[in-house]
Parts: C-alpha cells; structure tokens; sequence
C-alpha cells in the first residue's frame, strides 16, 4: 500500500496520517518542564525518560523503534478471537505487514499529543489511544484507551495493560544489563507496579539509589486492576515475548495481587483489568500514567490527581490550551495555508530543543543530555521571539562561560549559566564559538534597546586549560573553584561588553600562515575536526570581521544615545587594542601571533584584577581598522575562479595548509559554509553574490535533496575532518544540512537577494513536506539525506534560524535600538487572495498583529511602504532604507492586554 502524505485539519496545526506504522522511523515527543521526556511511535514504542540515568522505558535509538519487541502495549484477549495489541504491536499484527491483509490504522498528532486510532475489523473493536505529557511538577505520562464495539454482536473482552520497565541509567544497557536487573526491587499496589533498584550501579562508587518508576491504571470511573505480572520473564513465559506473551495469549489468571514485594528480575508494568463484556455500540476507557520520581510513588495521590476519564480529558484540554499559547506568540498567515501551519510546527522546535537539550530522541542517542555553548545561544535567537521574558538574565548567564583567553568552557550544567570544568581532560576548542553570543546579543539589544545589559559585570570561566587549549595549567586545582580569580584570590568580573571585545578581537591575531583565524578543534562543522595544526576557516573569519565592524558601530551607538565615553577593560587586555599603542602590522603573521602570546602570559595564572579605561571612540576605531583589515584580506586571498569560470570564496585550509575549494583532480569542490558568511557579514559585493549564488546552483543545488553542505570531495579527508568519513549525501558530507542552508537564505536576504533566499526557503519546506521522500511529520529536521529522508527530527538549530529569518527578514519585522523597523521582503506569491499577509508577534511586551497590504498585487522590489495604522488610526512613521523605523514609545503606549492590529500599506 502505498503510503499517503500527512494532512492538516483546521487551522491549528493538528494533522492526521493513514497507516503511519508505513513509514519507518517516525517518532513524536512529549514533555513538559517538570522534566519528563517521552518519544512516542505509531505503534507506541519509544521512550520515557527524565535524563541520562533514569529511563523508564529502555532507551532505544531509531532501530530499536522497528526491531524491538518492546512498547506501551495495550492488550486485549477476545473471546473467539485471542490476544489483539491496540497499538498493533504484535506478532501476529506485525506478520500481515506487506500482505495486504493490514489492518486499518490513523494517527493525529497536535500540540503536543498523540492518537491512534486503530480498527479490528473482523471483531468489530475499535481502540482509541490517546498518548500526552500533562503541564503539572510531575515526570508523568498518560495513556487513555478507549475501546469501542463497532460490530452486531456483544464482546467479551479481558484487558491487560504492558508496559516494560527498564528503571536505571542509559549506561547499563550494555555494561552489566543484566546485572543491574538484581538491583530492582518491585511493589505492587492497587494502582500498579513500582520499581526501586536498590543501588545506582557505578563501579566507580555504588550509590543507594531513591529514584522510582511506576506504572499504574485505573478504569475510567478509577476501577483498578485485578492483578498484575510484574515480572518480564513471568509475563511473556517460557520461550514468549514482549509482541506475544503467554500472560496474555493464554488468557492466564494475574500472577500476582496489590501489596506484594519482589526482588531481582526484569520488570514489566503488567495491569490486568476485569472482564468486561461491551454491547454493540458500547465503549469502555482506561487510563495508565507512567511516573519517574525522586523517591517512592504516593500512588493515592496520583490515582486522585491522574486516574480516571474525567481527569484525563481535563489535562488534556490544559495541556493543548498550554502549547497553544506559547505558539500563538508568532503566527504567520501567507497565501499558503499548509506552509503557514507547517511553520507552527518549526515554532515548537525551539522550545522542544530547550527541554530536550541534543539528547533522548531516538535519532539523538548520543551525548548525556544538555546541550553545547553553541546551542545556548542560537536558542535564544527563537526564545527572544517565543519567550522573552527570561532572555535578559540566559544572556547574562551564558557569557559566565567565557574563558579569559576568549575561548568557553565546552560542558555545560543542566542550570542556567552552569559550566563544569572538564572532568575528561580532553582541551577542544572550536575556534566559531566566539562568533555567535555577539549575533544573539545584538538580537536582544536591537529587539529591547537595553543598552545597559552590556555594562553588567559578570565573572570568567577557569579550569585547567590555558591559552586556548594548548597548555595546561597544573598550578590550577578544582578546590579553587570554575572561576577566574586575580592574584589576590578574589573572584575577577568583568562587563558582558569586555566578554564580548575579548570573544571577538582574540581571534583576530589567531591565524594561520594564509592569514585566516585557525581552525582549531573545529567550526560550526563539527566534522571539520582533523585540522587542529595549520586549518583555517575563512569562513568564519568573515563572521568575526563582521563582528568587528558591528562592534564598532554598536561602541559608537553607546557613547550617542547614553553618553558612555569609555570602555573599562582589565589592563591585561589593552594590548589587544595595539592601534592604541603599539600597532602591529596586520600583514604579519609572526607579528600577530607573538602579541596574543604576550597577552596569554599576562593572564596565567591569574589576572591582575586592575583596570583601564580606553576612549570608547578610538576602541571604536581600532575595531574598524580590524575587521576592514580582515575583510580586504578575504577579497583579495579568498575569491577563486575555476576552470569552468564560476567564481565563489574558498572557505577553508586543510592541515597541510592546502587550500581545501576549487578544481581539484577528482573535482570541483565547493562548500556553502565559506559562502553563507562571507555574504551574511558583508564581504561579498553585490557582484560577488551574483556569482556566488550561479556557482551554488551549479555545485551545490541538487533538485532532489536541495542546498547540499558541500560538493563530492571523494575519499577520507584525514587532514581536514572526521565528516569525509562519512557517506557522501549524509550529515555533514553533502546532506542538505538545514542549519547552513536556512542561514544562506538568511544572508540572500540580509543582502537584497530575495528572490534567491526565497527559492531557498521554499526548497527546505518543499523537502520537508513531502512524505513520500522525506517521512518526518511537519518541521524542519536537521538535515536531508541522499534519498531525500529528513533525517534527526525536532532538535535543530535550523528552526530558530528559520523563525527567526521568516520573521525578520521576509517579513520584516525586526528591532532598532528598541523601535520597530518594518521592512517586508514578501514575494507576489506570499500574499493572499486578498493580497494580505500578515504575522502577530510580540514586541515590546505587547501582542501586535502586523498586516501587510497590497493592493496593486506587486513583487518585492515594486513596493514602498504607502501609510501605517495602528488600531485603525494612522502612525506617523521615520522612512529608514526600504522601509519604516516606528518608535517604541508608541507601542508601549498600548495596552498589555489583547492583539493590536498595524496596518501597513504597501504601494508603488
């Protein structure tokens, strides 16, 4: 059979999918802030989790959802007919896959639930199961089942409940799985099953364990089970299984009642409920919550608060009521209404990489939870627009985290503004991590005008490492703590504004022998992680020499609007500042790097703790100077011509100092990273775009996968990265990664390219959304494979960058030192019938629904902006570039309350 797309219903995002179990790999998630993590399947299988060490389910990456036995069953033995799963997950259901015998099955997912829907035809039964999350302070799932008879003839019918119950840390399923199974103490009780393992196993020092997993179910008016089978080996019986248990299949009598204790052995949640008989017509529900908590279950309380019918539509009501209003802060209505919709979607994938972190979906089994220094600030691109309210103090936090060298630490707490110095020993240090905390907090300063949060003092990650990685510091012991302290032992704070000049203008005498910053450990591209000696990015030159500039222009907006007319930087920093004292000669190599070295010294292995004071407009100056320097570099060493006369910028140096892009014996080789920032910052010329843009079509545009990372640099690449190991058309090797190709949109726009960006976007949605290729539900993944797949779904970085480009940039709406700019970049097709389009956000606090209107039907480039109404009254407005600057005092003006209409004309 062959598979069908997935379709939305109504206008909420909610859709439907027949016969999902069809398609391999899909996964749904569900989890609130309390901390419980779920991934959920068609057939049910997946996993529960609340971090590394405690899942409930066993943790499974995306084979396991296919070749594992193991899911949140839900059986029933009909009498005359024997044992049926509802989720379909049996033997005998799995084996009539392919026959064309299937039975028929639907899933709807929304926010954030999941239902199926599942037919046994020739019983007459329909089971109904409904899998959500609820927003309470507990680490709970709920299932509700409903069972309906949709035949002539009553049902007798014996249902059991079976879910299994892994109960310890990801570590243990291989190292000692068994052995960790004779720690589990098992309860039962009226509700359920209980596991409590004795021990948190750890050769290293076993610790008395209070972490508990429960399974229990109640009927929909709170009748509980009759019994249970509390252990696996009990419950499936000799020679059985997970997908055909002898518990079930012989309709065997429950094993054990409430109030027994076990010990040792696999655990499986296991509810038998009574007989029932359901007359034609009849339905009869159960719900079953499955909890993680930080010590034994109080399961009176949570049979109170969980375990009836009633209780369960009212959380699920909350629930969809909860992530509905986290998502109705950005909506976009457009001429497409699925593209619209699918977008709601995208606007989810921030707030899900937030709580999930890199880890605990199946396509994400790596890593231990948390995420990266990277991940903590191109989040809060998405956060600023969804969740402002916290974005202030995450800013602040994060930049703790910053080393006195201008690198970070690379473990990262579970709190905010937490860093952990590394226990493992291993000096790594991507040399981009510096780039982004300026991008996100210039985001902040431009949406909020709080200038001030750059003169907020905040201290300076320390551990071992020194001089960017390169020498330990054994003077150093962790008694003395994650922070930089000054010769006197006194913690040392310095402003965020000092972070931010130390992050950027580092880098800046950190270069390789072609005069790009070094490569280091790797860049964005992870992969690119084999060129530690004589790498060089050039692609992220071009991103620290726009920050250069934008440091400059913002030291200069400082001393204007608030009168600041002086930076406070510590003395060992001034050197850094030579164009102050004593200039170095750019071109100079040897020259660039002995000045960073003197400056390195000075800081091992403390700081001083004194202070300097530098005229903020000669600072201001000194950036220029930098990243112009930079930037002409670039123009004149970077640009490459090929045989075949297109022309783009070489983004990268191999460790042997080779230049890594252009004709090669196996090929023209060609990334898009080198060319995303080198338009986004400003080093392209309109001229230089124009062709760049022709060379991406030719080597990188694949009409079947779209914007790839990188051409074919055929074999391993043992001098550049681990990512030429890798297939080519997969992750980091030629995949359509979205992250990069959402950026290259953005930077065609930035740039006035937009017919260009928008061919981009529309590429990545199109891939998304096709089914039949890409089989992931709506949102963007993290990348596209060769056979059009997408490929780790829901935690991507690439969704707040397409957010947060769909809102500034196609539609325009974007801060300026705290007003609103206004300056659409929406194509003829955007509009609608009506030739509106519109997006409601917040700004300033306040809801604002911003109408574009035109009337004439013109393309971008035939429109001005004609006249602006707020709340139906006209809004004198500042011409700025393209568009319009409206001051902030007039939206703060308004109400806190409600959605606010602007209205805004667009004409010839």
């Amino acid at each position: 059979m062959k598979s069908k797309k997935w379709e939305f219903l109504g206008s909420q995002g909610q859709f439907k999918l027949e016969q999902p179990e069809k398609s391999s790999f899909l996964y749904f998630p569900l989890v609130n802030e309390a901390g419980m993590m779920s991934a959920i399947t068609p057939n049910l299988h997946g996993e529960m989790t609340s971090g590394h060490n405690s899942f409930l389910m066993e943790p499974v990456s995306v084979l396991d959802l296919h070749n594992s036995k193991a899911s949140r069953n839900f059986w029933v033995y009909l009498e005359g007919s024997g044992a049926w799963s509802v989720s379909g997950n049996s033997a005998k259901q799995n084996a009539a896959l392919f026959s064309g015998s299937e039975e028929k099955s639907e899933l709807e997912g929304g926010f954030l639930w999941h239902k199926v829907t599942r037919e046994h035809a020739a019983a007459g039964l329909r089971a109904e199961t409904v899998n959500f999350v609820p927003v309470t302070d507990d680490k709970i799932e709920l299932m509700k089942v409903k069972l309906t008879n949709t035949g002539t003839s009553p049902l007798r019918l014996t249902p059991t409940a079976a879910i299994p119950i892994y109960g310890r840390s990801a570590d243990d399923l291989r190292d000692h799985r068994h052995v960790t199974s004779l720690l589990h103490r098992t309860f039962t009780s009226q509700h359920g099953v209980e596991v409590q393992p004795a021990l948190s196993f750890d050769e290293r020092g076993h610790r008395v364990n209070k972490m508990t997993y429960g399974v229990f179910g109640a009927g929909a008016s709170g009748e509980v089970p009759v019994g249970f089978f509390p252990e696996t080996e009990g419950f499936t019986g000799e020679g059985g299984a997970l997908d055909w248990p002898e518990a079930v299949v012989a309709n065997l009598e429950p094993a054990v009642k409430a109030g027994a204790e076990l010990e040792g052995f696999e655990a499986t949640g296991a509810l038998r409920f009574e007989e029932v008989t359901l007359a034609p017509g009849q339905a009869v529900s159960y719900v079953i919550a499955m909890i993680i908590a930080d010590d034994r279950i109080d399961q009176e309380r949570i049979a109170a608060d969980y375990l009836s019918e009633a209780r369960f539509d009212e959380l699920l009501g909350q629930n969809e009521a909860y992530w509905q209003a986290k998502l109705d802060t950005v909506t976009f209505h457009t001429g497409d209404k699925e593209q619209d919709m699918w977008m709601k979607w995208v606007t989810l994938q921030p707030i899900l990489r937030r709580l999930y972190g890199n880890s605990f979906l199946p396509y994400h089994d790596y890593g231990r939870g948390g995420r990266g220094w990277r991940d903590l600030w191109q989040d809060c691109l998405a956060l600023m627009v969804m969740e402002p309210a916290e974005v202030r103090n995450l800013l602040l936090n994060n930049y703790a985290g910053v080393r006195m060298d201008g690198s970070n630490a690379t473990i990262i707490g579970s709190k905010p503004g937490e860093f952990v110095a590394d226990r493992n020993n291993i000096p790594r240090v991507w040399m981009d991590h510096g780039a982004w905390p300026l991008l996100t907090t210039l985001l902040y300063i431009h949406q909020s005008g709080d200038l001030e949060l750059l003169l907020q003092p905040q201290t300076y990650f320390r551990d071992v490492f020194v001089k960017r990685c390169k020498e330990r510091d054994l003077t150093w012991t962790p008694e003395q703590g994650n922070k930089l302290l000054t010769g006197d032992g006194k913690v040392y704070e310095g402003t965020i504004l000092e972070h931010i000049l130390l992050q950027n203008v580092t880098p800046f005498f950190h270069v390789g022998e072609h005069g790009n910053i070094l490569l280091e450990g790797a860049d964005w591209n992870d992969g690119l992680d084999l060129a530690p000696n004589r790498g060089e990015s050039v692609a992220f030159t071009a991103f620290y020499a726009s920050n250069l500039l934008e440091l400059s222009e913002l030291l200069l907006e400082m001393n204007e609007k608030t009168g600041q007319d002086s930076v406070e930087i510590a003395e060992e920093m001034a050197v850094l500042f030579d164009t102050l004292c004593n200039p170095v000669a750019y071109d100079s190599i040897a020259d660039k790097r002995a000045l960073l070295q003197r400056y390195y010294d000075s800081i091992v292995p403390s700081v001083s703790g004194a202070k300097v004071k530098l005229d903020i407009r000669q600072v201001a100056e000194d950036l220029k100077r930098k990243g112009e320097w930079a930037m002409e570099h670039l123009r004149r060493n970077e640009w490459i011509k090929n045989k075949e006369g297109h022309e783009w910028f070489n983004g990268y140096y191999n460790d042997h100092a080779e230049r890594v892009e252009g004709d090669q014996p196996g090929g023209v080789r060609m990334t898009l990273t080198g060319q995303v920032f080198t338009i986004m910052g400003g080093v392209a010329t309109e001229e230089q775009i124009g062709k760049i843009s022709s060379a991406v079509n030719r080597y990188l545009k694949d009409d079947k996968i779209g914007y790839r990372l990188n051409s074919r640099f055929g074999g391993i690449q043992q001098d550049l990265g681990r990512a030429f190991g890798f297939a080519f058309g997969h992750k980091e090797n030629g995949a359509m990664f979205s992250h990069m190709t959402v950026m290259y949109a953005n930077a065609l726009y930035k740039r006035g390219f937009v017919k260009e960006g928008f061919d981009v976007l529309d590429s990545i949605y199109k891939l998304s959304a096709d089914f039949e290729q890409s089989r992931m539900y709506p949102g963007i993944p993290e990348y596209i494979n060769e056979k059009g797949r997408g490929m780790y779904t829901y935690l991507t970085g690439s969704a707040s960058w397409l957010l947060l480009t769909q809102l500034t940039e196609v539609f325009g709406v974007k801060g300026y030192y705290g007003d609103l700019q206004l300056e659409p970049k929406l194509m003829k097709p955007q509009f609608d019938v009506d030739g509106k389009a519109s997006v409601e956000t917040l700004f300033a606090g306040r809801m604002l629904r911003l109408v574009y209107c035109n009337p004439q039907g013109a393309d971008y480039g035939a429109y001005r902006i004609q006249s602006v109404t707020l709340n139906g009254e006209s809004l004198p407005f500042v011409v700025s570039g393209e568009g319009c600057l409206i001051q902030r005092s007039a939206i703060e003006k308004l109400s806190e309350d409600g959605l606010h209409e602007l209205e805004i004309v667009l004409g010839q």
